[in-house]
Formats: C-alpha cells, structure tokens, sequence
C-alpha cells in the first residue's frame, strides 16, 4: 500500500502542478477545526486577507527583478490580479503560499488587504515539490537556482535524475549539466547567478581539472570579454578538457536535515554554503564571498546594520 501510495505521489507530479494540487487533497485532508470546511476549501477560491499569508519556506527563487515587480505591480492596479495565487490553509486564520510569490509581493507593494486566491490542503514534501518544480516550470530563474532546485528536488525528494527529468521535461544529461555547476568555485557560481558570465561560459570552465585554472579562465572572460567560443579554445589549447563522468560521485553520509539546512542556505544567498555538524551537535555555517561587492549582498540580505 505504501508503494502505490508514493508511485501515486510521483505520477502526479509528472501531470503536473495541478494534478499534483488533486492529489494531496486526497493525502492530507483539510484540518476539521479550520474556518474553513471541506466544501469551502476544496477546489475554492476566496478573496483572503493578505496580512494572514505567510511566505512559502521551499521558495527556490532568491531574487526578483523589482523593475520587472513594479511592472506587475501597475498592472494589478489597472486591471486587478488576473490568476489566482495558490495558498495552502495551515491554522484557522493562516495560511502559507504554494505559487504566485511575485503576485502577493507585487499587491502587498500597492496596499492591497485582500488577494484571491486558492485554498489547497498539502504537506511539507508536496510544498517543496510544487514550489520547485512550478518555478522551475514557469519562472525565469537563473542557473543556479535551477541548480540547486534540482539538487534539493534529488537529495530531499529522493528523486533519481532520470525521475527528475521526467518531471522537468528535461533529458539526464541537461540535469546534470546543471548539478554539475554547483561543484564550481563560489565566484563563479555568484557570477553566474548575476549575469556576468552565461551558462555557456560555466559548461566550458566546469571541464577544467582544477580550481585554480578555472579561476584564471574566469578573470579573463571578466577582464576581457572573452566569448563562450574563445573560452572553449582556450580550454582544448591548455589541454585541460576533463574526463569526469556523468556519473554523479557516491554522496558522503551527511545528517539529512544538514543536508536540507544547507541546501536551503545556499538557495537563500545564491553561493555555495556550508554547513557542518559533529556528533554532539556542534559545528560551523560558512558563507563563502570573493570581494568586497559579495561581502556587502550578503549582509544585505542579512539585513545587518553595520551602526548596531
């Protein structure tokens, strides 16, 4: 019964958010000391008040284009919200998003009370299934929050990257491609994350051996402009292309909610974080940063005040 059940899980996926949305109603039905009864929650939409809906905690997206928002923003103003947001209800009077995070930000930007919305009933696995993969599907995010969606989707969701794919409507080969750029040095990644270099540019570098060559190969393209063709070029003249195998390397065995922590932190500050933990529960976060630019995003999204 328990296998039907998960094979259930992962046929939804493949269907889609939506079918997904179907499903864990069946799994996980509504709360019965919720406002909101079944009739009302299932397959509804209400106008909810925004002050109660908190943010979605498995958000891959750690950026948004605020001239891209306010666009948005002033189309909500003129013509309201065309597509119901998708929320899931977590107590009497709160509830937690599911899809449609530019959506809330951009009404909440224009003073907004209420929002419409769905209602839908889920769990923590199939929150973090549905926002990966719905960002994945219909946001623009960059590759390196495709990266880590798709290392967050494998690690947590125990997909294989075959299954992964399948549910992306991506071949092996593209998801690992993009996996593979989480092995890069922070820099490079932030770079990537940023726009300065393409994805094009990172394929290339990832087939040097060492960090130290792909590091002197980066300040070029940054010094000089360099092409994802020059780069290539470059690479064969050094005689650097590596072997490595598609082959991901076996996982070395790491607490699974380290695992997940650290995944989720490198999500939130785009740059490869560590975390590490020994048996009696003591450890270390690291946050690695390359310049004095990195040092300055990161406290900003710490909201550190340097005058404290």
């Amino acid at each position: 019964m328990e296998t039907s059940n998960k094979n259930k899980r992962m046929t939804g996926l493949g269907r889609g958010l939506g079918a997904l949305l179907q499903d864990s109603e069946k799994v996980n039905p509504p709360r019965t000391n919720a406002r909101l009864t079944v009739t009302d929650v299932v397959g509804s939409m209400s106008d909810l008040d925004i002050s109660l809906i908190e943010a979605n905690p498995y958000q891959p997206r750690t950026k948004f284009d605020q001239e891209a928002l306010q666009e948005l923003a002033d189309s909500i103003r003129v013509q309201g919200i065309i597509q119901p947001i998708t929320v899931r209800q977590t107590g009497e009077d709160t509830y937690q998003l599911i899809s449609g995070e530019r959506r809330l930000q951009a009404s909440r930007s224009i003073g907004m009370s209420t929002i419409p919305a769905y209602v839908r009933t889920a769990n923590d696995q199939q929150m973090l299934e549905m926002a990966l993969i719905e960002n994945i599907q219909r946001e623009n995010l960059n590759s390196i929050e495709i990266a880590l969606s798709y290392q967050r989707l494998i690690l947590e969701c125990n997909l294989k990257q075959e299954e992964l794919g399948i549910r992306v409507g991506k071949n092996r080969t593209t998801v690992n491609n993009y996996i593979r750029l989480l092995k890069l040095p922070p820099v490079i990644q932030a770079a990537l994350r940023d726009n300065q270099i393409s994805m094009g540019h990172a394929r290339a570098i990832i087939t040097i051996n060492n960090d130290s060559s792909q590091l002197k190969i980066f300040n070029k393209i940054i010094e000089e402009g360099w092409s994802v063709r020059k780069v290539e070029e470059e690479v064969r003249k050094l005689g650097m292309m590596s072997t490595i195998s598609f082959e991901p390397k076996k996982p070395v065995a790491v607490n699974q909610e380290i695992k997940s922590l650290q995944f989720q932190l490198s999500s939130f500050f785009g740059a490869k974080v560590s975390v590490k933990s020994d048996n009696e529960n003591k450890g270390e976060i690291k946050i690695p940063f390359a310049s004095q630019e990195e040092l300055k995003k990161i406290l900003e999204t710490l909201q550190f005040d340097k005058k404290a």
